[in-house]
């Protein structure tokens, strides 16, 4: 029999599915795109987990230091969240308001965190950094998620949000924080609750006001946004401006056309 060793060795005889060199091309960006958005769905589905209350704040945020109120009051919502908002008693077995984070460190780590308070399950959609983001310890393990693309895990942020929590941060939390508005505003997604914790640090960042009264942004946009300064006047907040906690409406996972 003839040597066949090379034709055995040429990366064209490899596999599709085993061929790195392959499967890493240009020509298959769309299909990572693609099962980097259904490796995240399976898991999320197996967990049940319908919907979720997204927290996101400054990676920067210790327990210990002048950021440490925050990382506390968020540690505080996560719990408190996962008590009262469906992510352990749950409708027919399917978890609501479940937290979802960064997944990295600070008010990510709190709010995950808090979670594990409460003996709740909690998700942290990372991302790949050149300097690598190393995942926090509080995140359950199962719903740990790193991601290539941005728009892939922005795609998983907004899916299921039932609401939007923000602590203060810098540029990645105001990133994420006007990703959200803006689809609300462009009714790409449907209105959620957007809570903005603590007043005077928003209002000191972001002249939302002068936005409208320059017509920037249409008056009734600023309803968009709602203010707290800590976690339980958080809480009523989101319930005040129609935070869902108990059934939804039919259409598993979400009710979002995003």
């Amino acid at each position: 029999m003839a040597d066949n060793s090379a034709q055995k060795a040429s990366p064209a005889y490899r596999l599709a599915a085993l061929d790195p060199d392959f499967l890493l091309g240009d020509s298959m960006r769309g299909v990572r795109l693609q099962i980097e958005y259904a490796k995240a769905e399976e898991r999320l589905r197996a967990w049940t987990v319908r919907s979720t209350i997204v927290v996101f704040g400054s990676a920067r945020a210790r327990p210990s230091g002048a950021a440490a109120r925050w990382y506390e009051e968020a540690r505080l919502f996560g719990k408190i969240a996962s008590e009262r908002g469906g992510a352990l008693n749950s409708d027919h077995g399917v978890r609501d308001n479940v937290i979802a984070t960064g997944g990295g460190p600070g008010i990510m780590e709190a709010a995950n965190r808090g979670a594990v308070d409460a003996g709740a399950p909690s998700i942290g959609f990372n991302i790949g950094l050149p300097h690598e983001q190393e995942p926090n310890a509080y995140s359950t393990p199962d719903l740990t998620f790193q991601f290539h693309y941005f728009a892939v895990r922005k795609f998983h942020f907004a899916m299921r949000a039932n609401a939007l929590v923000v602590f203060p941060g810098g540029f990645g939390t105001f990133d994420e924080l006007f990703e959200i508005l803006t689809l609300i505003q462009t009714g790409k997604m449907p209105a959620v609750p957007v809570l903005l914790i603590g007043k005077s640090y928003w209002t000191g960042v972001v002249n939302f006001e002068k936005l409208a009264e320059e017509g920037t942004i249409g008056r009734a946009d600023l309803d968009l946004l709602c203010y707290a300064e800590n976690a339980e006047s958080g809480w009523q907040e989101l319930i005040k401006h129609g935070l869902r906690t108990g059934p939804r409406p039919p259409g598993y996972p979400s009710r979002s056309h995003y």
